[in-house]
């Protein structure tokens, strides 16, 4: 099955405009008008499909912490299961997301200059598609649930962090950015080809 791991409701919308779209080749044969063209982009698209459901599951992480000793040990504790990047400040931060295509990113709250939530907010209208997730301490919870009601973190975890927890909460993270991303792409190319359709109809009703 092409669509695993995706929300049973959103695998229905898309086979449902598979088949308007079948369908509607379908009219076209009937009454005669050449539906080779149609039938060629109703398979392309169900390919194109295909290509992005099943994309290899590659998790590109940014972990963001202004203490040196914390980002070496993210980085073995977690290098065997996701792509890790590091950065010791905000400012390093946006190099890396500027020149990386990161999914998740975890940041340290206390930091100096920047905090992990107002980095969270920098970034919220240039790079929205990275899951931000924050670490930080009990002392910041309230301004932590602030941030979370605001949208500007997902969820947050507190010190000392768990492994295992760290690794579940990227891995659900990932589900949201990935399927996200997948909603709009195959948002885009549904509308592209309904222009196609439109076109292909126009077409054959000149000819």
């Amino acid at each position: 099955m092409i669509f695993n791991n995706v929300n049973p409701s959103f695998q229905t919308a898309i086979f449902g405009r598979l088949l308007h779209n079948l369908k509607d080749t379908a009219w076209k044969e009937s009454n005669k008008v050449p539906v080779i063209n149609s039938i060629h982009f109703n398979f392309s698209l169900i390919v194109q499909i295909t290509k992005i459901m099943t994309s290899p599951k590659v998790i590109n992480v940014l972990y963001i912490d202004d203490e040196y000793h914390n980002l070496v040990a993210f980085k073995a504790s977690f290098r065997r299961y996701f792509n890790i990047f590091l950065a010791e400040s905000a400012v390093e931060a946006h190099k890396v997301i500027n020149a990386n295509d990161i999914h998740v990113i975890l940041s340290d709250q206390r930091m100096p200059i920047t905090t992990g939530i107002e980095f969270f907010e920098s970034i919220i209208e240039t790079h929205p598609e990275p899951i931000r997730i924050l670490i930080t301490g009990y002392t910041d919870i309230e301004a932590v649930i602030e941030a979370i009601n605001r949208g500007e973190v997902y969820k947050y975890l507190t010190k000392p962090w768990n492994e295992d927890d760290i690794k579940i909460f990227i891995s659900k993270a990932y589900e949201v950015f990935s399927l996200r991303r997948k909603n709009a792409e195959l948002s885009k190319m549904l509308k592209d080809a309904n222009k196609k359709l439109e076109f292909l109809v126009r077409q054959s009703l000149l000819s």
